[in-house]
């Protein structure tokens, strides 16, 4: 039953509050340690760096001694680097947290996601990976402007600290039905082993494209908005984008499920490519509101979607594939907010933005669409093998 997945979507929803906070709460982080807001932003890429070397890496050791086990162990290294941010006292302290932190998230998605396809019948499978998503963006759109307004009354720490108390929750309630969580399949070879695999990496690259494109640009959401008059709008702006991706994350499961992840794979990179396009043409309100939420929506429901298309014939290596998806979703996302600093450093309208931002979606598009036109041919090739393995059994 899908609601055996809920402990694992209240520790994603502690991943998606910890990987964006910082930036509401950086210029109080930067006073109260004495250091500059930019020494401050290294935490950012610490914890992706971290997060995407550690998931990759370390899931399957982990889970060598169990899955609840490893579970709890990220679990725990990621609430101990939390907490070691809440007492630093200075920015090389606050720096190193963010690598354990980071570290520990990168681990426990990977881990959850693949328990959470473990852990219902086959026919769900698409519903489980999505509410781990929807965990991910239900922390980033609630948590992160409830951690700010922590942030401005009382101060960062406290900030902080409210993610390390959804993540003690969960892993209370990890632990309370740890016995409930099922072994992963075995995976044969080490993690790296499915980069052999022209799908898999065709997706993981999808995956860095889309996360430039839609976690990228969300970084400049309100300097857009300013640039085309709508300052005024930007907090419904913001809460559109957030809306539409927690609707999208809890809604996408059952499609996935009834019709597959083929149809998808090209529909929802279009979505946004239209919602970038209409952004950058148009200055209304309400055209940017209806943008930013087809822009939310299509954003983290593709990260189910992927995972069911790069997972779902192969669920033994389900956990290093969406390790490498993770991570490079991640990796995006920063390499996504660079590439828009860099953008602006040199003169570009904060405006024109969601233009070039075109370049990386329509790329991820294409390759989505490979992705795509080559199911049909695998469902082939497996209906034609099995007469002979039934054979040769």
């Amino acid at each position: 039953m899908i609601r055996r997945v809920w402990p694992l979507v209240a520790a994603a929803i502690a991943l998606g509050i910890d990987a964006y906070v910082l930036a509401g709460v950086l210029p109080s982080i930067a006073d109260s340690l004495a250091t500059t807001a930019a020494a401050v932003g290294l935490g950012v890429t610490a914890f992706t760096a971290a997060y995407a070397l550690a998931g990759p890496l370390l899931s399957g050791m982990l889970t060598r001694g169990g899955t609840a086990g490893a579970l709890l162990i990220a679990l725990g290294v990621f609430n101990l680097g939390n907490l070691i941010t809440v007492v630093a006292p200075g920015i090389e302290v606050f720096l190193a947290s963010r690598v354990v932190a980071g570290a520990g998230a990168g681990v426990l998605t990977a881990v959850a996601t693949a328990t959470a396809a473990a852990m219902v019948a086959d026919h769900e499978r698409g519903r489980a990976m999505a509410m781990v998503t929807f965990g991910l963006s239900t922390g980033t759109v609630a948590g992160v402007p409830v951690g700010m307004i922590i942030g401005d009354r009382l101060n960062w720490r406290w900030t902080m600290g409210l993610v390390v108390a959804v993540g003690v929750l969960s892993m209370i309630a990890l632990a309370v039905r740890a016995r409930a969580i099922p072994a992963l399949p075995a995976s044969r070879g080490p993690a790296f082993g499915v980069l052999r695999s022209s799908r898999t990496v065709v997706g993981i690259l999808a995956a860095f494209l889309l996360g430039v494109a839609s976690l990228g640009l969300y970084t400049y959401l309100l300097p857009m908005a300013e640039a085309r008059g709508l300052q005024d709008w930007g907090f419904a702006l913001v809460w559109a984008w957030g809306i539409g991706g927690v609707a999208g994350a809890a809604l996408i499961g059952r499609p996935l499920d009834a019709f597959g992840p083929r149809a998808l794979l090209v529909a929802l990179p279009a979505v946004l490519l239209a919602g970038f396009a209409a952004i950058w043409v148009f200055a209304s309100p309400v055209v940017w509101l209806a943008a930013a939420a087809l822009w939310g929506a299509a954003g983290w429901s593709s990260v189910p979607t992927l995972q069911q298309a790069l997972t779902r014939d192969r669920p033994e290596r389900a956990m290093p594939v969406v390790a490498f998806q993770m991570a490079a979703m991640y990796l995006g996302s920063a390499a996504g907010a660079a590439a828009g600093s860099s953008l602006l450093a040199a003169g570009t309208d904060p405006g024109d933005l969601a233009g070039w931002t075109l370049v990386p979606a329509a790329l991820g598009l294409l390759l989505t669409g490979w992705l795509s036109a080559g199911s049909p041919r695998l469902r082939v090739e497996r209906r034609s093998n099995e007469p002979a393995c039934e054979a040769a059994a």
